[in-house]
C-alpha cells in the first residue's frame, strides 16, 4: 500500500502562506488598477520624502505591534518599485527591531517577561550557539513573527551588535522576494508580462524551502 502524503502543521502554514501572498498581492494590484504605474510613481514623487517617512514610521509601527509584516513588504514594491521599495522596507524593519529590542532590554523587560514566558529562554539557548548566525538565520524564515522575535531578543544574552548585523543581514534577503511580487504584480497588470512576477514568486518559493530546511536542521539538533 502506499503511504499517504501527510503534511505538517509547519509545511501547510507556508503552504497558506503563499496562497496568502498570491492573494493579496492580486487584491493589491485590483485595488490599483485604475493607476498606471507612472501615476502612482508621480505620487509618490509628489510626496516627496513624506512619502517613504510616512512608509518607515507605518512599517514600524505595525511591526511594534505585531502585525504581519508580508502586507507591508509587498506594499513597499508597489509604492517604491523593486530597488527603493527594498531599501526603504529594510530600513522600516530595521528601526522597528531596535527599537522593541532595547524595550525589552530596558523598560519594557519584566512586562514582556510574562508575556513570551517559555519563547525567549528557547532563543537564548540557541543564541549561545551562534547568536549573529541564529540571528540572521532566523530572520529568512517568513512564518517566524518578525516583531516577536525583536521583542525575544532583547530578554537574550545577544549584544546589540550581533542582533543588529544578523537583523540586517537577514531582513535584506527576507523581504526582497515579497517587494518584487508587488512592484512586479503592479507591471504585470498594465504590460501583461509575467516574467518578472513568476520570477519574484520562485525567489519566494526558494525562501520558503530555506526555511523548510533550517526547521528540520534546528529540530535535529534539539
Amino acid at each position: 500500500m502506499r503511504k499517504r502524503l501527510r503534511l505538517s502543521k509547519s509545511q501547510l502554514l507556508w503552504i497558506l502562506l503563499a496562497v496568502f501572498c498570491l492573494l493579496l498581492t492580486w487584491l493589491s494590484v485590483k485595488a490599483l488598477g485604475g493607476y498606471k504605474p507612472e501615476q502612482l510613481q508621480a505620487l509618490i514623487q509628489k510626496a516627496g520624502i513624506w512619502a517613504p517617512l510616512g512608509y518607515i514610521a507605518l512599517y514600524g509601527i505595525g511591526t511594534l505591534a505585531l502585525l504581519p509584516s508580508t502586507p507591508l513588504n509587498i506594499s513597499g514594491g508597489l509604492l517604491f518599485g523593486p530597488w527603493w521599495g527594498i531599501l526603504w522596507t529594510s530600513v522600516g524593519a530595521v528601526v522597528a527591531a531596535a527599537i522593541a529590542f532595547f524595550f525589552s532590554r530596558t523598560v519594557g523587560r519584566p512586562t514582556m517577561e510574562k508575556r513570551l514566558a517559555g519563547r525567549w529562554q528557547t532563543m537564548d539557548a540557541e543564541i549561545h550557539r551562534g547568536g549573529l548566525f541564529y540571528m540572521f538565520a532566523i530572520r529568512l524564515i517568513p512564518v517566524m513573527p518578525y516583531g516577536i522575535v525583536n521583542f525575544a531578543a532583547g530578554l537574550t544574552s545577544i549584544r546589540f551588535q550581533d542582533f543588529l548585523i544578523g537583523t540586517i543581514l537577514g531582513t535584506v534577503p527576507s523581504v526582497l522576494p515579497f517587494v518584487l511580487v508587488g512592484s512586479s504584480g503592479i507591471k504585470a497588470l498594465s504590460t501583461g508580462n509575467l516574467w518578472p512576477l513568476l520570477g519574484a514568486l520562485g525567489l519566494t518559493g526558494a525562501l520558503l524551502l530555506f526555511s523548510t530546511w533550517f526547521k528540520a536542521k534546528r529540530r535535529i539538533k534539539a
